[in-house]
Parts: structure tokens; C-alpha cells; sequence
């Protein structure tokens, strides 16, 4: 049934996981409310119940809504009226909780916005992926560098032709952090990235690797025929990957190299893509977002800056302050929640959400993102050269 009020109200949301120690949760709430649509009001912040509370008063939630199981906070969010409960759920856990706390949201009736990876494997988001069709729910993903304005501005200059045919793409993420074992200094996001049981069948591939998937099909539109893979896990004593080689070949003909690793000396976040096509190319970093290169065939660069009116609507969009100063993280995040709780209000009010609205990552970006992580496994363990993508 159709809610117009949703057209005049700020969103409720609510979120689990994200307590006391947690890094990303805290940059969902703050990209969610940089807006000013949306306002956090109820939590399951941690697994452990007096943590879950406890995290809920640092943040000053009201008492009565703060859960100490998701499935509490279902049962008794679900029975407050329309208006009041909350509109969404935000899920910042660890991997291997995404596909139950989205399976249990979903099947009750909320929207859910979920951190990436999509879920601990690929047979759960499969699964995920029948849910979230037989809800009719909106179901984003938050592969947060698809926020950034200028990879917006790359998708629509290659997406439209300006570089020609793509034939190679380079796509890698160095970072130092898992340079030595923090996952036994104390560190809790170093610890469950690095447990099988909690991250899954990949740690750096499925951490880092698959944002560098997501990025490439984002702007480029293609899709891995197959790939060849080569997994190291560097630090003694650590049982999940902390680097990792894949050679790609797309549907089309095109080819590419994506590299990611956690052991780089002297890299904090260095994600950068370059894009060749047979009339041009493009470059763009993460850690200098608001520019991005252009070449063509024997013309000087083109550099592209942030928050300019000769960019995409798309850009644009995503663009909030004037050029000159610059925007980065959290504003990235920030555009995910906004397209896709702007898509959210327009599907609540019986309306049809613009493409501008849809802009944003879903669970088919999820299913393909776990089949890329799958895939490398795969590959890394087969003595053969190419491996076939699992779906």
C-alpha cells in the first residue's frame, strides 16, 4: 500500500551491528544523516547484549529501542505504526551475519541497505537475491566508490563512447594495514577479517579485491568471461589471503589486470583504475577523488574537476558543495543512502524512481561480486590457466 506521508518525513532507520569499536558503522550514520532525510533511531548494535545496550547509549538511542538481538528488534519494530518504526535497516556486521539479518528484514518488510560483501558466499546470495525479489523491498549495497562523483563522470564517458571500444582495463587497491598480525594484537577488525569462519573463503580478495570488481563493471559495464588467479597469504601464521593477482578476460574481448593487497609498505587506500579504449583512456584514484584524467591520442591531458557544470547529471548529483573544496569518503557513502532512499520514498509513495534515484549498487551486484570472489578461490586452487566464471 502506498504511503505519501514517507513524501514528508524524514526516514527512520535503524542498524545492526556497528557498536562500540566498530569503524564502518559509524560512517553509515553519519553519510545516512549528512543529508538531513534521515534520522537513526533504533539499534541491535552488537552480537553481545550488554554491548548492544551499552553502544546504544553512546549514541543516544532511546532505551526502548535498543535490541539486543536483530530478531528482537524486528518483533517489536515491527509492531509500531507506520511513521514511527523504522523505515530501513542499515547491516554493518560481519560477513558471515549479512545473509540472515538481511533474510530475516526483508521477509519481515523492511528496506535493508547492506556493507559489502554481499553475503558470506555465493549460495547465500543467490538465495539473498530470491528474497529481496519476492519482498518488492529495496535491497542497496554499499560499494561505496561508485558514490564518488568522478567515477560517475568515468561510467558516463565510457558507458556513452567517448573512449571507443574498451579493450584493457587495470584496476588495483594496495594497502599496508595486515603488513604484520594485527588480527592477534587485539585489533578487531584486522581479527575477523582474517577468520574463515567470519569473512569467508577469500580475506584480501573478498575485502578489497571485490570492490576492485565492482568499480571496474560500474564504469566500464563489463562482464569477467574468465579469469586466472593467483593467491598469496605473506604473513606467517594468518589463514586468509593478504594478497592477490587476477588476470581477466571479458565478454566482448576486452582484457584486464586487478591486483589488491593488504601487505603494501607505505599504502594506505591507493584504489585506482585505468580504462583504455580505441579513442582514449581514463585514470582516477581514490585517494585524490575529485579529479579525473582524460587522454586521447596525441592531445594534452584533460584533467575533469568535481563540481563543475560540464559533467554528467549523474555527477553533478553527487556533487554537494562548490568545486575547489573537496568532497571524499563519506560524502561517497552518502550518495548510496541517498539514491537509494530516495528510490525507497518514491516506490513507498506509489511513484517511479527516476534512473538518477537507481543509482546505486543492488543484490545483482552482490550475486556478482561473490561469484568473482568464488571464482578467484577457485582458480588459485586449479592447476589449470583459466577458470570460467561460476555463473
Amino acid at each position: 500500500m502506498a504511503d505519501p506521508s514517507i513524501l514528508n518525513r524524514k526516514l527512520k532507520m535503524g542498524m545492526v551491528g556497528g557498536g562500540r569499536d566498530a569503524f564502518i558503522g559509524d560512517v553509515h550514520r553519519k553519510a545516512a544523516r549528512l543529508d538531513g532525510k534521515i534520522e537513526f533511531v533504533a539499534g541491535a548494535l552488537s552480537s553481545t547484549p550488554e554491548k548492544a545496550r551499552l553502544s546504544g547509549q553512546d549514541l543516544w538511542l532511546d532505551p526502548d529501542r535498543i535490541y539486543g538481538t536483530y530478531q528482537e528488534m524486528i518483533e517489536k519494530e515491527a509492531k509500531l505504526p507506520v511513521g514511527e518504526r523504522i523505515d530501513f535497516v542499515s547491516i554493518v556486521t560481519p560477513n558471515h551475519v549479512h545473509f540472515p539479518v538481511a533474510k530475516a528484514f526483508l521477509e519481515a518488510g523492511f528496506h535493508v541497505v547492506c556493507d559489502k560483501p554481499m553475503t558470506f558466499n555465493l549460495d547465500e546470495a543467490l538465495q539473498l537475491k530470491k528474497v529481496v525479489e519476492k519482498s518488492g523491498k529495496i535491497f542497496a549495497l554499499t560499494h561505496n566508490y561508485t558514490g564518488y562523483p568522478m567515477a560517475k563522470q568515468a561510467r558516463y564517458m565510457v558507458t556513452n563512447g567517448l573512449l571507443g571500444k574498451i579493450n584493457k582495463v587495470v584496476v588495483e587497491y594496495p594497502q599496508e594495514w595486515l603488513l604484520t598480525r594485527r588480527e592477534v594484537e587485539g585489533m578487531k577488525q584486522a581479527e575477523w577479517r582474517t577468520d574463515p569462519k567470519r569473512s569467508g573463503a577469500a580475506g584480501c580478495m573478498g575485502d578489497i579485491g571485490s570492490h576492485c570488481e565492482n568499480l571496474v563493471h560500474y564504469i566500464t559495464d563489463l562482464e569477467i568471461e574468465e579469469l586466472c588467479a593467483d593467491l598469496t597469504t605473506f604473513v606467517s601464521g594468518r589463514q586468509l589471503d593478504d594478497d592477490g593477482n587476477v588476470l581477466l578476460r571479458f565478454k566482448g574481448g576486452a582484457k584486464g589486470v586487478l591486483h589488491a593487497s593488504q601487505i603494501c609498505t607505505g599504502d594506505e587506500n591507493n584504489l585506482n583504475i585505468r580504462v583504455w579504449g580505441t579513442k582514449g583512456g581514463l585514470q582516477w584514484r581514490q585517494e585524490h577523488p575529485n579529479y579525473l584524467y582524460v587522454y586521447h591520442p596525441d592531445t594534452p591531458v584533460q584533467i575533469y574537476r568535481r563540481g563543475h557544470d560540464y559533467l554528467c547529471d549523474a555527477a553533478q548529483r553527487a556533487t554537494r558543495i562548490p568545486w575547489g573544496h573537496p568532497e571524499a569518503f563519506i560524502e561517497a557513502f552518502a550518495n548510496i543512502y541517498m539514491n537509494a532512499t530516495d528510490t525507497l520514498r518514491a516506490v513507498e509513495a506509489g511513484k517511479t524512481p527516476t534512473a538518477l534515484e537507481l543509482d546505486f549498487p543492488t543484490v545483482d551486484d552482490g550475486v556478482r561480486g561473490m561469484a568473482f570472489v568464488e571464482t578467484v578461490v577457485l582458480s588459485n586452487q586449479s592447476q589449470e590457466k583459466w577458470t570460467k566464471m561460476v555463473i
